[in-house]
């Protein structure tokens, strides 16, 4: 039976007439959040939403749940978040004994570092005062033959909104097989934007938000910040977009204009704040409840962090339990920190990601790098992946013509829990909203 579910998600995959979206019921679903929304996605946006439904199997949803609930059980243990340096890496495949001659020490950024010392004097601190958990994180798979892929986790996730709103606009298309999310996913995020203010709040009123992110208005996932603010509002909280410029520390609080500000929901790629000083003040002060925040990126998304998850020693001595060790050296790729004894002959089993990165910026597969970045790259910060090749969706851009589309699976968790299931088809290296009749996919679980 199991053989049987995995063909027919292959074969559905594989059919680039299978299962399309139903652009009409998207369309009316877009036009329904307001003009503001409206104009916002009308133009650049061409490849946000795939015409093509992705399928998946139970087997590979269960995969996924398991290695995302061992990370979240790891990440919790008490050596995890020390500023130890990450496990002393070989470098290369021949096993060399020579020593790292580029240290990962200081493993937590500033800020985080800052933190700790800070959080004693905090102004608002009070004993029952807890650390929000972070809002949307991102963990992306690679599906294929060899089961379910963790490629990397992102501690400020976007799409959450917009895949919300595929969902809904496709819940009487007559698809098969069922989405991969709860219930009902405006009250959840919103309660979970309630639960990160009452866990450092306590039962304070939750007044103003402000959605943060450089030149806002430009950013690609602009429109999700639009239904963010509805979605906020609905509560009764009044929510700005903002440029992080535009903010200012005085009177023991986060100010924009005259507004003083609560929570920030966080968009930055700057994931230390070492550009943004008065947002880093205000959070480390306790002025503002930040989320995500440095911290949140340091114990998950740092890609530092999947050297340590697919070291299986590391883990061992950090008090892992077996069964944690065993799901994530099978669920996460071996990866290690690039240092410049490794030999370009070495370069074709890795994929090459910079420490801090996102979105893609800046990595690159191994079989197509030239000699030239090689050596940018082994003078940088970067670690290398075991390439885990990505699943492939058929789908068909004009009449008769059908185009095999790579994909990638993202989990948006919060506290552990997957609140939804979402993917990116794309061409190239890595994902991005400008491969036609690529974008956003739906997901749906074969039964």
């Amino acid at each position: 039976m199991v053989d049987d579910i995995a063909a027919r998600a292959a074969s559905l995959n594989a059919d680039a007439q299978s299962a399309r979206l139903d652009r009409a019921a998207l369309d009316a679903t877009i036009r329904a959040q307001g003009v503001a929304f409206q104009e916002a996605i009308s133009a650049g946006h061409e490849h946000l939403f795939a015409d093509a439904v992705l399928f998946v199997t139970a087997t590979q949803v269960e995969q996924m749940q398991a290695v995302i609930a061992a990370v979240e059980r790891v990440v919790k243990l008490p050596g995890w978040r020390n500023e130890s340096p990450l496990p002393n890496p070989v470098g290369t495949t021949s096993h060399s004994t020579k020593p790292a001659s580029r240290q990962v020490a200081g493993y937590l950024p500033p800020a985080v570092r800052a933190e700790r010392g800070v959080r004693s004097r905090t102004i608002v601190a009070s004993p029952a005062r807890k650390d929000c958990l972070g809002v949307f994180y991102g963990y992306d798979f690679h599906l294929n033959e060899q089961g379910a892929h963790l490629i990397e986790i992102n501690s400020n996730a976007g799409g959450g909104f917009l895949n919300a709103l595929l969902i809904g606009s496709q819940r009487e298309a007559g698809l098969p097989g069922a989405a991969v999310a709860v219930e009902d996913l405006e009250h959840t995020f919103l309660a979970m934007f309630q639960n990160e203010w009452h866990l450092a709040r306590g039962d304070s009123p939750l007044n103003t938000v402000a959605i943060v992110d450089e030149q806002p208005e430009g950013q690609y996932l602009y429109p999700e910040f639009i239904l963010a603010k509805k979605l906020l509002e609905s509560a009764g909280v009044t929510v700005y977009i903002a440029d992080p410029s535009a903010l200012a520390v005085r009177d023991e609080g986060l100010y924009l204009a005259e507004a003083k500000i609560d929570l920030v929901y966080n968009r930055l790629t700057d994931f230390s704040l070492r550009q943004h000083p008065a947002l880093r003040l205000a959070s480390l002060n306790g002025f503002v409840v930040l989320t995500p925040n440095p911290a949140h990126y340091a114990y998950y998304a740092d890609k530092r962090n999947l050297a340590r998850l697919s070291d299986a020693d590391g883990l061992r001595s950090l008090g892992a339990e077996q069964a944690d060790i065993t799901t994530l050296q099978s669920g996460v790729p071996h990866t290690i920190p690039v240092l410049p004894e490794m030999e370009w002959s070495e370069r074709k089993q890795w994929f090459f990601k910079p420490n801090s990165g996102y979105g893609g910026k800046g990595a690159y597969s191994g079989e197509k790098l030239t000699k030239r970045v090689f050596g940018e790259i082994l003078q940088s910060d970067y670690v290398a992946q075991q390439f885990a090749p990505p699943g492939a969706r058929s789908v068909c851009l004009n009449v008769g013509e059908a185009v095999s589309l790579k994909y990638d699976v993202r989990c948006y968790v919060y506290d552990g829990q997957i609140q939804l299931v979402a993917a990116r088809l794309y061409q190239g290296q890595t994902t991005n909203f400008r491969t036609p009749g690529g974008g956003f996919a739906l997901v749906r679980v074969v039964e």
